[in-house]
């Protein structure tokens, strides 16, 4: 059976992709800019590091971590081709040297021990159990000894007017209590810590590559 133009093996940035639009008004609505600089100040990203994040959708991370950090190479990979059509757009009118690639987290197209910080912001609860494994794998893979990887994302153990609701879904119910930082542990991981919770019931989590 023919596949319909709009299913993806993958979430598009605003789950259909002619949403895709409106995708820079709702995160701005939703205050969502905040939270990527505090990830970014939290990554505490160096002159010359090598910055990649995972699911970099129209790029509104990478491009602010560009404009904080003009001296470090940032990378965008998503397996969004509209997304990454839209992020390179807005990096040419920034002029802002931020390279996007096309492709899965659990898959990442770049050489073993290549980057210094691995960056994710609200995409690993939209990933299936193999997925995330693979994912987590892949970004201690890319990390050189030392590097670190910074992760934000819903939280799964709220319990307010949405959160009911919210839990429904078992890829976000996946977020409760100690199951992010339990799979980074398994991929291997060192030093995780679970940090400061904020805006749209988010945590920031944050994992060391030992050599």
């Amino acid at each position: 059976m023919a596949r319909h133009p709009q299913e993806h093996d993958y979430l598009p940035a605003m789950g259909k992709d002619h949403l895709l639009p409106f995708y820079d008004v709702c995160t701005w609505l939703l205050g969502v800019g905040r939270i990527h600089r505090r990830l970014i100040e939290l990554a505490a990203i160096e002159p010359g590091h090598r910055v990649l994040e995972i699911g970099c959708g129209p790029g509104g991370l990478v491009l602010r971590a560009q404009r904080m950090h003009p001296h470090a190479e940032v990378v965008g990979l998503d397996p969004d081709p509209l997304a990454l059509a839209k992020a390179r757009r807005k990096a040419a009118r920034a002029g802002l040297p931020v390279r996007f690639d096309q492709g899965k987290a659990g898959d990442l197209p770049y050489p073993d021990e290549s980057f210094d910080r691995v960056l994710s912001s609200f995409m690993f609860h939209h990933l299936d159990d193999d997925e995330k494994r693979r994912a987590l794998a892949e970004a201690r893979r890319v990390l050189r000894p030392g590097g670190q990887l910074h992760l934000v994302d819903v939280a799964g153990h709220h319990h307010g007017r949405f959160g009911h609701r919210m839990l429904r879904n078992e890829r976000l119910r996946d977020n409760a209590g100690d199951g992010v930082p339990d799979r980074m542990r398994a991929a291997g991981f060192t030093d995780v810590r679970t940090g400061e919770r904020g805006r749209l019931h988010t945590t920031f989590y944050r994992a060391t590559r030992e050599g």
